[in-house]
């Protein structure tokens, strides 16, 4: 499938320069299983090549991701929560977002609040569904933008730099994609047992 996808994002992207990117970066943020992985590499190639402006290129992957974004955050925001479930269960299958990723976004942002969304956005799977938990929440939305934008900012510069470094072999991003997605989740959870140390810790302290 990402291989059938990968040619019509080559396609629209080569047509259609910048709004193919914005089009296809704010449908990936919206919930549809469309990949930035292909995207935003892709793009870098081309960046490479003179055809299109690097920074011009990030900065419509970001915009394009923080809209998308926010239409999924409104989603959750206004939708009861047992109704999103239903449209997930139902239709979820159609542009791939399961209950299961739903119910572990979800725990993720109740477990961990607001600043999971900074961090969401350099993970798989959760990386677009985290903001319908954050609109069920009620997320601040100042926050929910920062977080944001600053994590999309980081994700776009890192996938085009890669393409544009990789040139003609940007397809080949795959492996440095897996190693960058496991360098993250490493440090997010070096983080958080860093944090529950010293939490206990204090506590310790305190009860002392």
């Amino acid at each position: 499938m990402l291989e059938f996808l990968a040619h019509y994002i080559i396609q629209l992207i080569q047509t259609t320069s910048y709004f193919g990117i914005f089009l296809l970066m704010f449908l990936e943020s919206a919930l549809l299983p469309i990949p930035s992985e292909v995207t935003m590499p892709f793009s870098g190639f081309l960046a490479a090549q003179g055809k299109l402006d690097f920074w011009l290129i990030v900065i419509t992957g970001t915009i394009a991701n923080l809209s998308g974004s926010l239409l999924a955050y409104y989603i959750g925001y206004y939708l009861e929560e047992h109704v999103l479930l239903g449209l997930i269960k139902k239709y979820g299958k159609f542009i791939l977002v399961t209950e299961e990723e739903y119910n572990h976004a979800y725990k993720w942002f109740s477990k961990y609040g607001d600043k999971v969304i900074f961090i969401s956005r350099l993970l798989p799977a959760v990386r677009t569904v985290i903001s319908l938990p954050a609109g069920v929440f009620k997320m601040n939305l100042k926050k929910f933008v920062i977080y944001t934008t600053v994590g999309c900012f980081i994700w776009s510069v890192f996938l085009t730099y890669i393409g544009f470094k990789l040139g003609e072999n940007w397809a080949s991003l795959e492996g440095y994609f897996r190693q960058f997605q496991y360098l993250i989740a490493g440090l997010f959870i070096l983080a958080v047992i860093y944090y529950i140390e010293k939490k206990l810790k204090f506590r310790k302290k305190f009860v002392k």
